[in-house]
């Protein structure tokens, strides 16, 4: 499927955004939630790192460039309603703008875990 069939495919919110989900492709930690427009989707799909657009700048961003956290694409997948993305990456360093290794290692919450049936 090409770059331009994959947009096609993609419902953006109102402002043009799709949520990403990058996860560490080996041992599956979800490491951050970013936003794409197209264009920083099909950077993403056509040069092998991860491009974002940034909600508060409002430029596109390529993680590592500053920082040199690099995040190498291995795989890329759209949910079921092609309104998701989900992203596997070889991260290098931290993911997190705070130095940590995931942006969710931060604010750990304390929800009621309810057991299953088994």
């Amino acid at each position: 499927m090409s770059v331009d069939d994959v947009l096609e495919r993609v419902t953006f919110d109102d402002k043009g955004l799709l949520p990403a989900i990058i996860q560490q492709w080996d041992t599956k930690e979800v490491l951050m939630l970013g936003y794409m427009n197209a264009e920083a989707l099909r950077r993403t799909l056509t040069e092998g790192r991860v491009t974002f657009w940034s909600r508060s700048r409002q430029e596109y961003w390529r993680k590592g460039d500053t920082s040199g956290h690099v995040q190498y694409v291995k795989s890329a997948a759209l949910d079921c309603d092609a309104d998701t993305l989900l992203v596997e990456v070889d991260q290098i360093g931290a993911a997190c703008h705070t130095g940590a290794r995931r942006c969710f290692d931060v604010d750990p919450l304390e929800p009621v875990v309810l057991m299953g049936d088994s």
